[in-house]
């Protein structure tokens, strides 16, 4: 196959480069014997087969003049295929460079996608492949400036690009990061108050075969197939600015984007998946292998693990996250299933070589850094034992809180727990309370509305019979599963939904909300929605609750007006420096405080708490005086409130019995309502 000159290049960058007069291909592969650069019209059609002419060490390369970006491309690798030994390398695939900026869209099923198992499948997959595009990914930033929020200020939003935006009431573009950037979801965002967007994968990933066959597709986005390339169906011109555009339009709007990623696993599964990219370029390198080396280890539940303990491995993922925290401006990252990137022979480490790596960084260390702190390997749930600067999703507090309201006993202890940081898991090695993720809902499970709504998950229509997502999902359903027009019930589940946004935006650590959760979205039950890319999985705006919306934006503007619920120390209720007095007091209704006796009764109900600046905070950093929170998840009770110094008052500002209601003097007793949180702030007469 005839085809331009190709000359010696250079070993870096690696990935396809303009340089303005040609493009530079390097490649990594230890393995291989030789790389083959394919070069493809529009129509997809291949039109030079190029071997990549030099090595240096590991990293293949070479340069073609006259190529500009838009050029499309795949590889090839030339190598034994002896799955005993590790080796997959079968040169009739065409490969994925893991280094694309953009991919032309998604693999078509195809047996010949697949290498072989036990011997290798000759069959071309050049024309069932998405090609890889050169992209030229500088972007006019102008006078762009990002937001470089504390932690201890933020208040995430967990999104999905389509879900959020694909029913969105007059959003240019829905479905796609255009409509992210529309004035319609800035406007809405803005009123709301979060101050970040942690959004589902963006990076291209594969809609898996099982699921095209039963007519549905990836719609999360846990399957990465290029870590650098954004998902082809969010671009509307398969341009790399929409997204660069809808980060500034964003940050214009002072909220931060934060990005789910996935590495982990890739998405080619075990010895009997696709050979895409990673298995056909240096299988023995990407992932890891057992013993018996034609098995891969599964620590993710996908069917691979990548190997990030081998230096290019690691490699490509710094590279792709300084690259998305650069070229194309994001401010953080959500590592999906963390504990795998930090897994060594002998076990998790949180000094494996990714966090020592990331915490080093001189651009990565400054992120927002989140960690999914478990996987399904052995020893793989390690919440609270990441080291700083990583935050983690706090499971344990969304169980908590659910159980707590839901009425289950011996529930106050943890519950106090949950809401002042969950130091017992965090407060160590210099963490702050930030670590802390706090969560109720997030899109893996039950929506805020259907926490309350249904006791059973309903996922039949992801055609798995009903068996996946979680089992035990700490809902009630007010005795009716599912809708109702009960007005009994509808109040009552409104009510437990406001006691459950109170309480996370209210308590010490991170607070995330689900997007939708804020106006009552429903998934109709299912709690496991990967799959359903219909109204199942996306927002539905024409039913929004709006006043529970107003309620939500209240809560978060409270939150963001009162440092005291947004502290970095931990409360321990030791005595202050500038006053003598606790940061922190557990409070009996009756107005004394609590005992032994108190915390070991499993019928209680009812938790008091007062906050104060955390004892060791600079003076200056004092601020406010003392916020009194009540949390009943009983009959009512009334009240008897702490003494204050002469010439302060408690003034209510939340309470979820009487939501919106202005802020109003109280006095010395108050009646709690049943099943109620209340916030009063301590303020001058």
């Amino acid at each position: 196959m005839s085809g331009p000159e190709i000359l010696a290049g250079s070993p870096a960058p690696l990935g396809a480069t303009f340089d303005g007069d040609g493009v530079n291909f390097a490649v990594f592969s230890q393995h291989a014997e030789a790389v083959l650069l394919c070069l493809f019209d529009e129509h997809g059609a291949e039109t030079a087969r190029l071997p990549l002419p030099e090595r240096d060490g590991d990293i293949w390369y070479g340069r073609v003049p006259g190529l500009t970006p838009g050029q499309h491309y795949g590889l090839r690798a030339e190598g034994p295929f002896s799955p005993r030994d590790g080796h997959r390398f079968n040169p009739s695939k065409l490969l994925i460079d893991p280094y694309a900026r953009r991919l032309t869209g998604h693999p078509i099923w195809h047996d010949a996608l697949f290498g072989g198992v036990e011997a290798p499948d000759r069959r071309d997959s050049a024309r069932f492949m998405p090609k890889c595009v050169v992209e030229d990914p500088s972007y006019d930033w102008g006078s762009h400036k990002a937001p470089n929020r504390p932690i201890a200020e933020s208040v995430i939003y967990e999104a999905h690009v389509k879900g959020l935006t694909k029913r969105f009431p007059d959003a240019d573009h829905p479905g796609h990061f255009l409509a992210l950037a529309s004035d319609p979801v800035l406007e809405h965002l803005i009123k709301l108050g979060v101050t970040a967007v942690e959004l589902l994968p963006v990076q291209a990933f594969l809609n898996d075969r099982f699921l095209v066959k039963k007519g549905l597709v990836n719609y999360w986005g846990y399957q990465t197939l290029g870590f650098f390339a954004p998902e082809p169906r969010y671009l509307t011109q398969g341009r790399l600015w929409e997204f660069q555009y809808m980060v500034a339009r964003l940050h214009s709007a002072g909220i931060e984007v934060i990005l789910d990623v996935v590495y982990n696993h890739s998405c080619e599964g075990d010895e009997n998946g696709p050979t895409l990219a990673f298995r056909g370029l240096d299988n023995r390198s990407y992932y890891r292998l057992h013993d018996d080396k034609r098995f891969y280890i599964n620590d993710t539940g996908t069917g691979n693990t990548l190997n990030i303990e081998h230096p290019m491995v690691l490699r490509m993922v710094l590279d792709s996250l300084r690259y998305w925290a650069t070229t194309m401006g994001v401010d953080g990252f959500r590592f999906d299933l963390c504990a795998t990137l930090g897994r060594t022979p002998n076990g998790f480490d949180p000094n494996s070589a990714f966090f020592k790596a990331i915490r080093q960084d001189p651009v990565l260390a400054t992120k927002k850094l989140i960690a999914e702190p478990w996987d399904i390997g052995p020893g793989g749930y390690q919440l609270g034992g990441y080291p700083a600067p990583f935050s983690e999703w706090n499971d344990k507090y969304r169980d908590g809180v659910r159980r707590f309201w839901r009425g289950d006993l011996g529930h106050v202890p943890v519950m106090a727990d949950r809401i002042t940081g969950s130091a017992g898991l965090f407060d160590h090695s210099g963490r702050p309370a930030t670590a802390s993720v706090n969560l109720i809902t997030a899109h893996d499970g039950f929506t805020l509305t259907d926490v309350v709504s249904y006791v059973a998950r309903h996922n039949e229509a992801n055609g798995e019979d009903n068996r996946d997502g979680h089992g035990e999902n700490y809902s009630d359903n007010f005795g009716v599963e599912g809708p109702t027009e009960d007005a009994g019930i509808v109040a009552a589940r409104t009510r437990r939904r406001r006691n459950m946004m109170a309480t996370l935006l209210l308590s010490q650590g991170t607070p995330m909300i689900l997007a939708g959760d804020e106006l009552g979205n429903s998934q109709m039950g299912n709690n496991n929605a990967y799959a359903q890319d219909t109204e199942i999985g996306w927002v539905d705006w024409d039913k929004a609750d709006h006043e529970f919306m107003a309620f939500t934006r209240w809560l978060i503007a409270f939150r963001k007006a009162h440092p005291i619920l947004r502290q970095n120390r931990f409360l321990h209720s030791q005595p202050r420096k500038v006053d003598g007095v606790p940061d922190l007091f557990w409070w009996r209704p009756d107005g004394t405080e609590m005992t032994r006796s108190d915390w070991t009764n499993g019928h209680l109900h009812v938790l008091c708490a007062e906050f104060r600046m955390a004892s060791g905070t600079p003076r200056y950093a004092q601020a406010e005086e003392a916020i009194y929170l009540a949390f009943n998840a009983g009959e009512a009770v009334d009240l008897v409130l702490p003494a204050l110094p002469a010439g302060f008052q408690w003034v209510r500002h939340i309470d979820t019995a009487q939501p919106l209601r202005p802020a109003e003097p109280v006095g010395t007793k108050l009646r709690l309502a049943e099943n109620s949180v209340v916030a009063l702030v301590e303020e001058p007469a």
